[in-house]
């Protein structure tokens, strides 16, 4: 039996915990709260033991809310569901910092525009926030929609990734 490892780090948008097994992000999200981050898990899909530690992915936290948008990019996640829902985690990570998408757009990409509410399900369904991006996707009308760890969150990593973004591109 392997143990998994949690850790926790300040960061600008408040307390963010990644949960660590084998080297995969299993689940992170904007809480210090363990039992929270867990429940992002389906109850067969936890890990058997916890302990507090140092995980390999802060430091790609830490180098995203230092200025990288792409540092969180390589991380390397597992995630538990269908072909589809994989699909659609893969598809968000494809997402370009500072250019969102609607989920009209995105469910273009899984193949079917009009499959809006698989779109949002499989944003809601994903548990590695940050490192698979559904922090991306806006309702059709441009506003900011629904976000496991809170409007203000999601709407700081957009205004984040797109001051990032025209920086990049002026310079």
């Amino acid at each position: 039996m392997s143990t998994a490892i949690i850790q926790t780090l300040d960061t600008p948008d408040g307390a963010f915990t990644i949960l660590e097994h084998e080297g995969l992000v299993e689940a992170s999200g904007w809480t210090a709260d363990h039992a929270a981050l867990l429940a992002r898990l389906a109850p067969a899909h936890r890990p058997d033991a916890i302990a507090e530690g140092d995980t390999e992915a802060a430091v790609a936290v830490t180098a995203y809310y230092a200025g990288d948008s792409a540092a969180i990019d390589a991380v390397p996640v597992r995630q538990h569901g269908t072909a589809l829902q994989h699909a659609g985690w893969e598809a968000l990570r494809g997402i370009a910092p500072g250019r969102p998408l609607t989920y009209a757009a995105f469910a273009a990409r899984l193949g079917n525009p009009r499959a809006v509410r698989v779109a949002a399900s499989i944003c809601a369904r994903n548990a590695p926030a940050l490192f698979v991006p559904c922090h991306r996707v806006l309702r059709s009308d441009g506003t900011l929609g629904g976000f496991a760890w809170g409007l203000d969150v999601k709407r700081a990593l957009l205004d984040r990734e797109t001051r990032r973004a025209l920086a990049q591109t002026a310079s």
